[in-house]
């Protein structure tokens, strides 16, 4: 008998010890996630030919920086391995550079792109897995603001008018995204997150110069910019 009472907290303790190894849920059904962390946005682009009107300036061209900015994603798990996210954050800055024959106007002008975007992804594994990878896929819209052009290339398209001013309209687009990624869970309620996404995008310009004889003509042009999206958040379960 005595022995019989000496071995149940022995099990009492292994029970203990076994709740407490039991992996905790990390990512399941009715839970919501924000991220929060750094987007770099490289571009894969080529531009058209800047055209004056119906005339063509020869061997011209345009080149986008990358830029970096800071991300947040807020998902919701559907069940165990379905989430929708919504990507936001701070609007990059992009910067415009002439190439080929402008490449003598250097910085053409700059704008901030504004690119939020709904995403249904299925992760793998289960809900107690300590590495999630995913798939994705959704869509962004895309528009700019803040759009600043320099007097080099206000120049080039006036003809030297120096009371002639010019302004820029960037064509606005909704544009799917493919996404791929891995999570990884220090615990049930902090996670980090490293994804890739792609963007297949374009925008026309068009720039509309005013002259100082009241005139007004037009330069327009299409830049491909198709970014690969690289994004490494912290995350927390609510």
């Amino acid at each position: 008998m005595k022995k019989q009472f000496n071995v149940l907290p022995k099990l009492a303790a292994l029970s203990v010890l076994a709740a407490c190894a039991a992996p905790a849920m990390a990512q399941q059904a009715g839970d919501n996630i924000v991220n929060f962390g750094w987007a770099h946005i490289g571009l894969n682009q080529s531009s058209e030919p800047l055209k004056l009107g119906t005339i063509t300036v020869p061997n011209s061209g345009a080149h986008v920086s990358n830029a970096d900015t800071a991300i947040l994603q807020m998902t919701h798990f559907f069940t165990d391995n379905i989430a929708v996210t919504a990507d936001l954050g701070i609007p990059p800055k992009f910067k415009l550079s002439g190439e080929g024959s402008l490449n003598g106007l250097g910085q053409l002008g700059t704008a901030t792109q504004w690119s939020p975007a709904i995403l249904a992804k299925y992760y793998f594994g289960d809900a107690n897995s300590q590495f999630r990878p995913y798939v994705g896929a959704g869509a962004a819209y895309v528009w700019y603001s803040n759009i600043k052009l320099t007097n080099s290339l206000t120049g080039l398209l006036a003809g030297g008018d120096p009371g002639a001013s010019t302004s820029a309209d960037l064509s606005s687009s909704f544009v799917p995204v493919a996404n791929i990624g891995i999570a990884y869970n220090f615990d049930k309620n902090w996670s980090a997150n490293f994804s890739l996404s792609y963007v297949p995008l374009d925008t026309k310009a068009d720039l509309s110069t005013r002259h100082s004889n009241g005139t007004t003509t037009h330069a327009t042009t299409k830049i491909t910019l198709n970014p690969l999206v690289s994004v490494l958040t912290v995350g927390y379960k609510f």
